[in-house]
C-alpha cells in the first residue's frame, strides 16, 4: 500500500506558517520609541479631565 501525500494541504499549512513568521518578521523591524517628551504630549492634548470626587470635594470646599 503507497504512502500518498496531500498536495494541497502541505503547500496550504508551509504558507500559513510562513505568513506568521513574516508577520513576526514585520513587527520586529519597526523601532521602538524612546526619549519622549511628556510634557510636549500632555500640552498636545489639554488638561487631563478631573475625577468627579476630587471636583465635589472642591465644590463643598469653598
Amino acid at each position: 500500500m503507497g504512502v500518498t501525500r496531500l498536495k494541497r494541504k502541505d503547500r496550504k499549512n508551509k504558507a500559513r506558517a510562513n505568513n506568521k513568521v513574516s508577520a513576526i518578521k514585520r513587527l520586529l523591524l519597526t523601532p521602538v520609541i524612546k526619549n519622549v517628551d511628556m510634557d510636549e504630549l500632555r500640552a498636545q492634548f489639554g488638561e487631563a479631565p478631573k475625577n468627579k470626587k476630587e471636583e465635589t470635594a472642591e465644590a463643598s470646599a469653598e
